[in-house]
């Protein structure tokens, strides 16, 4: 007969912190509400091979901002819902501390902290119950819990963690960029030797491409309007050229989303976003007109690029 396992943070107040605070991300990948994630399947593998390790066991995922760290995080939350992760990590959760809810309507850093401990406690002594599934816990901006980022309303809770990473109790995953990692985390030997760093690189153009191409169903149901691989390509490459202070996926998404909005906001659903839905939205965004973005040669190019990808010849709608 096996342990019975009693906890000083019960089973109700953990549910309720994770109400409260925190977002499921396993439990909405099984409702289905993050869309395909794609080009990051590397990155899971070694995450994955991280958290199963006994000592150095947390990730810390490094990538400029627009990158997708996000995105991976989901993308291992849908393998965990999928049920296409080592037995050690069935029926795990991947569990998002929100600090923002955390901090809200808390007056002291001592009362933010009555907040943050119990969550800490509540899944570390959890750790070692075999009948326990595992929690991941994710910390976007991880560089700001340490003491050091002065100005963030969550500085020190690195100090309430410590404790928990030390005796291997938790499984954690971060999130941040290399500059502000080597700024604030590496500075502390004790949290830098707690995490493992998985790169996010940029992807590149047809890595874009592709992730544009995933994400499109999505967004063809949501607004009504269909989108060609010509028009995909086409967005990559101008938010390429003329957003270059932003970084791919991001910008491109959010450029699809956009033009896609425009589009049925000016011609209805049931259309096929247009060049002009794309170049109004780019020129929105960076000051430049229609004529400045339409370049026929360019379009060409695109074209051939796309064809080259696809094996099919697609012409545009203008």
């Amino acid at each position: 007969m096996g342990t019975k396992w009693s906890y000083v943070v019960t089973d109700e107040e953990l549910e309720n912190i994770f109400s409260s605070y925190c977002t499921d991300f396993t439990a909405n990948a099984k409702a289905g509400r993050y869309g395909p994630i794609t080009g990051r399947d590397k990155e899971v593998e070694e995450a994955l091979l991280i958290l199963l390790q006994k000592g150095r066991k947390n990730v810390v995922l490094l990538a400029p901002a627009g990158v997708g760290k996000t995105a991976m995080v989901v993308a291992l939350a849908q393998r965990i819902a999928d049920g296409t992760v080592p037995d050690y990590l069935q029926d795990a959760r991947l569990i998002e501390v929100e600090l923002a809810r955390m901090a809200a309507g808390t007056t002291s850093p001592a009362e933010f902290q009555e907040r943050f401990i119990p969550l800490c406690k509540g899944v570390a002594e959890r750790y070692h119950d075999p009948d326990a599934p595992r929690i991941i816990l994710f910390l976007d901006e991880i560089h700001q819990i340490m003491p050091t980022c002065h100005g963030s309303s969550y500085a020190g809770l690195s100090d309430v963690m410590k404790p928990y990473l030390t005796a291997g109790d938790l499984l954690t995953i971060g999130a941040t960029t290399l500059d502000e990692f080597r700024e604030y985390v590496a500075l502390d030997p004790a949290m830098d030797r707690r995490f493992q760093k998985v790169f996010l690189s940029v992807p590149n153009t047809v890595e874009t491409y592709k992730i544009l191409q995933a994400l499109r169903g999505g967004h063809e149901k949501h607004h009504g309007v269909t989108i060609s691989n010509n028009c995909l390509m086409t967005i990559v490459q101008l938010t390429d050229e003329h957003m270059r202070k932003r970084n791919q996926p991001d910008k491109s998404i959010i450029t699809l989303d956009a033009s896609m909005a425009y589009q049925v906001k000016n011609y209805g659903r049931g259309t096929e976003v247009t060049l002009d839905s794309i170049y109004y939205m780019i020129g929105r965004e960076t000051g430049l007109n229609k004529r400045a973005l339409h370049d026929e040669r360019k379009i060409q190019r695109i074209m051939k690029q796309v064809e080259e990808i696809e094996g099919e010849k697609i012409s545009y709608d203008i």
